[in-house]
């Protein structure tokens, strides 16, 4: 008898797979029976990841691309699925976390790279998933938030602003699908464990006082996160869309 978080005999596709959160998510859903398509930033941390779901006897497949490109996002969904088939499970994950400060020093680079990469590259995924999911009659799409799209932090004004988006793309998107039986749903978590993280608040957070400030005493580590991603991708979610499941330790109940 299967569990409702076994993914056997299913494909998933995991966008912003080559590091932390999405890496972690690629290997669990392998862990759980998933065949994986990968795709992100970075030939030789994508090829690693590949390497390691096929170690666990499933399929897998690794496309470098920048999410900020419609082509790009576009040929992702066909190689992925003439290499697996159908898509069961699509998670959009790429981020860039963009400079520690305040609004006004922020550059026009910087604010389209961030927009473009969090939040037009979900989009991006969601317009090239949904159809394939439509015709092949449902499926589920974790997008993946933050709390900073949920409440305001200070000094992150842009990257908040692109994860505020996620979380009204994802609502609004569950909306228009649901009667196609494909569910949306987002992930928002807090401080986790990962390079992004670092390069986010060097030089100006320590780590350790974003835990001391977080209820739960400590910052997640990304398995955690990928284990809010299967869940809601899974059928021990069957009746959730649309919703934003924050997993900060907390942090948001303040």
């Amino acid at each position: 008898m299967t569990t409702p978080t076994d993914f056997s005999g299913t494909n998933a596709l995991v966008i912003g797979a080559t590091t932390g959160i999405g890496r972690a998510t690629a290997l669990a859903f392998a862990e759980a029976g998933a065949n994986v398509a990968i795709a992100g930033l970075g030939e030789a941390e994508g090829r690693a990841v590949e390497a390691a779901i096929k170690q666990r006897g499933r399929d897998a497949m690794f496309l470098e691309i920048d999410v900020r490109h419609e082509a790009a996002v576009e040929n992702l969904m066909k190689q992925a699925v003439a290499r697996l088939g159908r898509i069961h499970v699509a998670v959009n994950n790429a981020g860039f976390e963009g400079k520690f400060g305040q609004v006004e020093d922020m550059t026009e680079e910087l604010f389209d790279r961030i927009i473009n990469t969090n939040l037009k590259g979900v989009w991006l995924g969601l317009k090239y998933q949904i159809p394939h999911m439509k015709a092949a009659g449902g499926g589920a799409i974790v997008n993946m938030a933050s709390n900073a799209g949920v409440h305001g932090i200070r000094n992150i004004a842009i990257y908040s602003a692109s994860k505020h988006g996620v979380v009204g793309l994802t609502k609004t998107v569950a909306l228009e699908v649901a009667d196609a039986k494909i569910r949306v749903n987002a992930v928002a978590p807090g401080a986790v464990e990962t390079g992004f993280l670092h390069r986010m608040v060097d030089g100006h957070v320590p780590v350790s006082a974003i835990e001391q400030n977080t209820p739960m005493g400590r910052i997640s580590q990304p398995d955690e996160i990928a284990r809010s991603v299967l869940f809601l991708a899974s059928d021990a979610a069957s009746y959730i869309t649309g919703h934003v499941l924050v997993s900060d330790g907390g942090g948001a109940a303040g």
